[in-house]
């Protein structure tokens, strides 16, 4: 009975956390009853996984941006500009892979910064700054590409990153071996850090679950992570999207949650006059947070050209809405503060999922539209509600 009740009160005292996943459970079981079984075929979770990949990366950017109580507006179309320039670099300027992508991140990075100089240092509200900013990249994008419409990437180097997978060592009964030792690294790394993390707060005499609940949440987590990774091993293990988008998450969530620079972060979102007061440089987080965006950005739009093999004059369109929706599915807060790089790929993978799943089903886009709107709802309605339970 204890192990119950603790469960129960462990769900409700950490339910912002813990509901995505709940959502994401319910998601997928609601559509692979109904699609028997496809949906949860090794094949349509990769392309699932695939397709979230350059959203979930911006979704990682706008939860920062929305932690410090800001928007950013502009990341679609700069994506999809960026995105452009990543097609004229490789096919009409000739350079090399590597040289333009790295050139592209520090545009994006550079472009990013400029936008957080307008908000720190004129106090321009960043709605503004960025709608001014999504405006630009928009007719930006048309610019460079009004000549073919669409430019075709043949670099089947570049191509690799949005279309491509890990290499083989051998496989084992059908199923992609160094995919299943990745899964293997990635459940032990996982119970080595919570098992650091639970000793680390015993030792300082802070509140921990009990062991038993410790225990179930180790299993649980793990049966997930080795699930998703078997099913991904049955077709052609994971994909570098998903390499690089668990590298983002493994990189932002140290970032956010170890270092000096993340406690800075939520400071300044929960209340940027006390940060200020208590010796915080607000303008030089907002700078880092809009750099880091615009990078994220750069990212996005190299991960959906090259998923594509080509650069549009649609490229962009709705990436930003589709970030913020994920963002506030994974549970950041609308007032600032609160909210896990983690929880913005869960959110990422629930509006892919909710996409993905309908699409399955042959649910006409107009209800698709209102359904995921619906959801976006949902979950700002879900933030208000347990902001007001435990004020």
């Amino acid at each position: 009975m204890d192990f119950y009740k603790e469960g129960k009160e462990l769900v409700k005292a950490n339910i912002r956390d813990y509901g995505m996943y709940i959502a994401l459970i319910v998601i997928m079981l609601t559509f692979t009853i109904l699609t028997d079984g496809l949906f949860m075929s090794s094949r349509n979770i990769s392309n699932l996984l695939d397709s979230a990949g350059y959203i979930a990366v911006l979704a990682v950017g706008m939860t920062l941006i929305i932690v410090i109580r800001h928007i950013d507006l502009s990341v679609g179309f700069l994506a999809g500009f960026l995105g452009a320039i990543t097609a004229i670099f490789l096919t009409q300027v000739g350079l090399p892979v590597w040289l333009t992508i790295l050139l592209i991140l520090i545009f994006g990075t550079v472009i990013g910064l400029i936008s957080g100089s307008l908000v720190a240092r004129l106090g321009i509200p960043s709605f503004v700054v960025t709608l001014a900013g999504m405006l630009i990249f928009r007719g930006a994008l048309l610019q460079v590409t009004e000549k073919t419409g669409t430019i075709i990437i043949k670099d089947k180097q570049f191509n690799a990153i949005g279309n491509g997978f890990i290499p083989s060592i051998m496989q084992v009964n059908g199923l992609h071996l160094l995919t299943l030792l990745a899964g293997c690294v990635g459940v032990l790394l996982y119970v080595y850090t919570e098992i650091s993390n639970r000793r680390s707060k015993q030792i300082y005499g802070f509140h921990v679950m009990s062991k038993e609940i410790f225990i179930v949440k180790l299993a649980l987590i793990s049966a997930i992570i080795g699930y998703i990774t078997w099913i991904l091993a049955g077709y052609n293990g994971l994909s570098w999207t998903v390499v690089i988008m668990i590298l983002v998450v493994i990189i932002y969530h140290f970032l956010t949650t170890k270092t000096v620079l993340g406690r800075h972060i939520y400071a300044v979102g929960s209340n940027p006059e006390a940060a200020h007061l208590s010796g915080i440089n607000v303008q030089r987080i907002t700078y880092i947070v809009f750099g880091s965006m615009g990078m994220l950005a750069a990212l996005s739009g190299i991960l959906f050209t090259s998923r594509l093999q080509s650069a549009t004059t649609t490229a962009g369109t709705l990436f930003e809405l589709d970030a913020i929706a994920a963002a506030y599915v994974g549970g950041v807060s609308s007032a600032g503060g609160v909210g896990k790089v983690t929880g913005a790929i869960i959110g990422a993978i629930v509006m892919a999922s909710l996409s993905n799943g309908m699409n399955l089903l042959g649910v006409g886009i107009s209800y698709q539209y209102m359904i995921r709107g619906g959801v976006l709802a949902g979950a700002v309605i879900f933030d208000v509600m347990t902001r007001k339970q435990r004020a």
